[in-house]
């Protein structure tokens, strides 16, 4: 019975495997608005805040793009243009490459 549940999450396998599913379907936006003073804001949008921690995601993000950030409104913002690395970096942690829209 232990062999079925993940050490790391104390979940069952198939439950963990649920959850790469979920992030192979979610259709991500990807864009960048420029705000006061001419700085631009990476804002990422798609991500179901239901399936997924937007924080967590965040937080990650920011530690690896070495920025500022914050999840507002069931998206993640991030300081700068950030666009192509994003896509990157969604696609080394699961989410499916066609699904995520670039603009």
């Amino acid at each position: 019975m232990s062999e079925d549940i993940s050490p790391i999450r104390g979940l069952p396998k198939e439950l963990y495997e649920y959850e790469e599913i979920i992030r192979e379907q979610q259709r991500v936006r990807i864009r960048v608005e420029r705000r006061r003073f001419g700085r631009e804001v990476t804002i990422i949008e798609g991500i179901n805040s239901k399936d997924m921690d937007l924080r967590k995601i965040a937080k990650m993000l920011k530690g690896k793009l070495a920025c500022g950030g914050t999840v507002k409104d069931g998206r993640i913002e991030l300081q700068g243009n950030h666009r192509f690395k994003v896509k990157e970096m969604l696609v080394n942690m699961g989410f499916s490459e066609d699904q995520i829209f670039v603009e």
